[in-house]
């Protein structure tokens, strides 16, 4: 199946909510050996002048994968998972990701460019934190940048 050039600013709204836990947290910063205590102890994340843990800056990638999976899985997109070939992740930070954080992701598409039989795809996840009412606040934007490889290669 061929990628759409269509994707090109197609949006794919925010989804699930992703609440996030402390435990959740320690567990992530465990696997990329993230060792601050202010992502295992609230008291040491308090000391910096925080409410709670804070997160490891590569967490938005629990979020961003999410809204991704949007795009991966639209049958209008064509993209055969199995082909596909992780090429960039760039973090943009507005602020840190807490402990009770209600998150969620907006996934946006800005680029598709043909590359021999396959395409690259380069997306944009702006990741809000959802306040009282309808309030939305800025936390991360990530860019991501995947190879769908054509048949043959």
């Amino acid at each position: 199946m061929t990628i759409n050039p269509d994707l090109q600013g197609r949006s794919y709204p925010a989804a699930e909510v992703y609440d996030v836990g402390r435990e959740k947290i320690r567990e992530f910063a465990r696997a990329v050996k993230a060792t601050h205590p202010a992502h295992f102890d609230v008291d040491a994340a308090k000391a910096l002048g925080h409410n709670d843990l804070v997160a490891p800056p590569t967490f938005a990638i629990i979020i961003a994968q999410r809204a991704d999976a949007q795009l991966i899985e639209d049958p209008e997109a064509g993209i055969d998972f199995s082909r596909v070939v992780h090429a960039d992740q760039r973090f943009t930070h507005h602020r840190p990701i807490f402990a009770g954080d209600r998150l969620v992701a907006e996934l946006h598409v800005d680029g598709v460019r043909a590359m021999g039989g396959g395409a690259m795809i380069t997306t944009r996840s702006e990741i809000f934190a959802l306040g009282s009412g309808d309030s939305r606040e800025p936390v991360t934007t990530t860019t991501s940048s995947i190879l769908v490889r054509g048949e043959g290669q």
